[in-house]
């Protein structure tokens, strides 16, 4: 008597059926890769389009730039604004900006990181606080000139008595208020990123909401947080229009002032400067508005450069 072995079953990819759903699934497979070639492409093709446009733009500026800086690069950076494009320098520039970065620091990153930890670590989901978070979503698009007139009615007429009108002080409130949407928008979404183990370890070991969060969830959350913080200076360091409904001067000569006056007193911005460059007769000033643009452009660097080395250490110490 001989054994008899069961019949094994074919493989469905040996059948005529199975061979044509392999190779209809092989159709598609390749279907789908030469689709995402594609749209990699277009995403090259994108980036360097705009890279392109940058470069140019920066080409541009410097070729336009390089006779007042080679020739006047100290004076131009040291002299007070003037009308005559001899004497004419940013200094004043300079320092209005670096004052005015300095108050929306003081006032916007506080505010918006708060504003951001309360969100996503203290509200309950409810249709308030899905309000709040659209109504911030669509006040980061709102239009600087928008924020340029708030701050007239606020700051510098309704606040007379402590800003000082057109200031320092109102400008760089003005400011606060626009960047702070995109502070709140960008320390939220770093704060959500945090995965939820880290906060459930830090509870099992008996930590409080609040130790939770300062000890565990803030200096995880903190390199994207810096990353808003640089785009939001970035910009407000960009802004021209809220300056001039702020009431920023385009030429003044009073001298450096004490530190109040210099607050509560009259001033200008680079983006001022530039604007006001650029609005004068091109063939004596474009290269001051260029060169207004390039120092403009190196101070963003240098914070954004700063940004990153904090972030960079930040993100060592945390060992990720």
């Amino acid at each position: 008597m001989t054994a008899t072995t069961p019949d094994t079953p074919k493989s469905p990819l040996k059948t005529g059926a199975g061979k044509r759903l392999t190779l209809d699934a092989l159709k598609r497979d390749r279907s789908d890769d030469l689709t995402g070639q594609v749209f990699l492409g277009l995403l090259l093709l994108a980036v360097a389009i705009a890279g392109a446009m940058v470069l140019a733009v920066l080409i541009t500026v410097a070729i336009d730039a390089a006779d007042v800086l080679s020739t006047q690069f100290w004076d131009f950076l040291n002299n007070k604004s003037s009308s005559d494009p001899a004497r004419a320098g940013v200094a004043q520039g300079i320092r209005g900006s670096i004052l005015i970065a300095g108050i929306v620091s003081i006032v916007a990153f506080p505010v918006g990181i708060g504003a951001a930890v309360y969100l996503e670590e203290y509200a309950s989901d409810t249709k308030l606080t899905r309000l709040i978070e659209v109504t911030v979503r669509n006040l980061a698009g709102v239009p600087s000139i928008v924020y340029g007139l708030l701050g007239l009615a606020v700051f510098v007429q309704g606040l007379r008595g402590i800003t000082g009108g057109s200031s320092v002080i109102s400008a760089g409130l003005t400011l606060a208020l626009l960047v702070l949407p995109i502070i709140i928008i960008t320390a939220s979404e770093a704060i959500r990123a945090i995965p939820s183990t880290l906060r459930e370890g830090a509870y099992g070991l008996g930590a409080t909401q609040w130790e939770v969060i300062r000890t565990q969830v803030l200096p995880a959350a903190m390199p994207g947080i810096l990353t808003g913080a640089v785009l939001s200076i970035a910009r407000a360091l960009g802004e021209a229009a809220p300056l001039l409904v702020v009431g920023a001067a385009a030429f003044y000569s009073t001298g450096f002032q004490g530190q109040l006056d210099q607050l509560q007193g009259a001033f200008t911005a680079l983006p001022m400067n530039v604007a006001t460059f650029a609005k004068l007769p091109a063939d004596v000033w474009a290269g001051h508005a260029a060169a207004a643009s390039v120092v403009v452009l190196v101070l963003v660097f240098a914070i954004n450069l700063a940004a990153i080395i904090m972030r960079a250490r930040l993100t060592k110490k945390l060992g990720r």
